[in-house]
């Protein structure tokens, strides 16, 4: 694979293939499902779960699925109980902005290509050359024929995992719009050192597995991130059937509610204007206490139109290879005590800021 993309890195890549009528149909039916299932954070976790029920040799289908879910609590999450004390109005849209371009760029970019390959089964032969007609990466045209040819599904995964992580990050990560509005935001900082981004993999009776991500604006932090989420849910046949038994049981919703019922609601339960002492101890609400209101996306946000995606590929070195390595360790993904943590110090924040706010 190094030394063909090697090769594909020296010739300038060109569309120069005379398309066939079925090839023009096909590209366009792809198109149009994208479009369709790229309506919000719901309808793409969904569709990546239907993809990964049919394929589930696509590893990628199902972590993408469980990672679009924690995109989508974090959506709601600012409308939810904490984020709307403790940011203004306007850093929760720019919060929000962010989080679902990046969440509508990656499907855009990856379901024509899981598409694609449904259709190359379906006429027992690889199509793979049109990924180029669907702006996807040279560099996944040698990792899909690979594919085809070897069925390494992890090297499969890992290599998506790259490309979507590339993919955002001259789009997203460093949009100057976004690095202004966003990360660079102070708020952002505290979310940071308040360890919110946590990713979190629900399973069995309200367990929980899973990592945290602390350098966000990191490339090379995002993919090895991504290699341990992979190993946490398929390094273990027995925790990945209980993951994928919980993610068809609890469609998506947006809300946290969906994994915790008995910390979270998708109905808001408090008194406007009330301060409430605090709720939480070691995940467990105190006797009486209300639950956390966390929205579902439907009542949170509208749905965006968004522009195109840039153009460009972001495939320039073949050092990107060397992420292939199929060097997964077994990680436990323990966070339950870690997110206990998080959801105390939450709510101490927001409690602090709201008396603060009422002192003033």
């Amino acid at each position: 694979m190094r030394e063909e993309l090697k090769k594909k890195l020296k010739i300038k890549p060109s569309n120069s293939y005379q398309l066939t009528l079925q090839d023009q149909i096909l590209l366009k039916k792809i198109k149009k499902e994208t479009d369709y299932h790229n309506l919000n954070n719901v309808t793409r976790t969904r569709a990546y779960l239907e993809y990964y029920l049919r394929h589930p040799e696509i590893h990628w289908a199902f972590l993408g699925h469980m990672v679009s879910r924690n995109g989508g609590w974090n959506m709601t999450d600012l409308k939810g109980e904490f984020l709307t004390k403790l940011l203004s109005n306007k850093d929760r849209k720019s919060f929000f902005q962010f989080l679902e371009r990046g969440n509508w760029l990656i499907f855009q970019d990856v379901y024509p290509q899981l598409l694609l390959y449904e259709e190359s089964l379906k006429q027992e032969k690889p199509l793979f050359y049109l990924l180029s007609y669907l702006n996807v990466s040279t560099f996944m045209e040698t990792i899909w024929n690979h594919f085809w040819q070897n069925q390494d599904t992890t090297i499969h995964c890992i290599a998506l995992i790259i490309n979507e992580q590339s993919y955002l990050e001259k789009r997203v990560i460093q949009n100057p719009i976004y690095q202004k509005d966003v990360l660079h935001k102070l708020e952002f900082l505290l979310q940071d050192l308040l360890s919110f981004n946590h990713i979190l993999f629900p399973y069995g009776d309200k367990k929980l597995k899973g990592v945290t991500l602390h350098q966000f604006e990191s490339l090379h932090e995002r993919i090895l991130l991504g290699k341990r989420l992979y190993s946490i849910l398929f390094n273990n046949k027995d925790i990945l059937k209980q993951v994928v038994e919980w993610a068809k049981r609890h469609p998506h919703s947006g809300s946290r509610k969906d994994y915790w019922p008995h910390i979270f609601n998708d109905v808001n339960e408090g008194v406007p204007g009330f301060t409430y002492p605090l709720r939480i101890k070691s995940c467990k609400l105190r006797k009486g206490s209300r639950r956390f209101y966390s929205p579902t996306l439907i009542n949170a946000w509208k749905n965006v139109c968004h522009p195109a995606a840039e153009s460009g590929d972001w495939f320039k070195d073949c050092g990107v290879v060397d992420y292939l390595v199929n060097d997964l360790e077994t990680i436990n993904g323990e966070i339950m005590d870690e997110y206990c943590k998080t959801l105390e110090r939450l709510e101490i924040a927001t409690l602090a800021k709201k008396t603060i706010n009422f002192l003033k």
